[in-house]
């Protein structure tokens, strides 16, 4: 069974300009997987500059996970709005 494409926000941080939108056929759980480790790692290495992700990141380690899934990053500024 095939599932079904949907729109989902991503929020792994305080600041709603950095949050990000997938059109995917991935599940919640699918995504929480791969991406709460990573967010997780930047949060408790506070002290180590080296380490940070970002949506861009996040998105290309979904894609390598998931490849045969639908997986389509867009952010509030990338997305097309039109009026009538």
């Amino acid at each position: 069974m095939k599932k079904k494409l949907r729109l989902v926000q991503i929020n792994t941080t305080s600041n709603e300009e950095e949050n990000f939108f997938l059109v995917t056929n991935l599940t919640d759980k699918q995504i929480e997987i791969i991406i709460t480790p990573i967010v997780e790692k930047e949060r408790n290495e506070e002290q180590l500059e080296e380490y940070f992700y970002d949506n861009e990141g996040l998105y290309w380690t979904l894609k390598t996970t998931y490849p045969k899934h639908i997986i389509q990053q867009y952010s509030t500024d990338s997305i097309d709005t039109i009026t009538i």
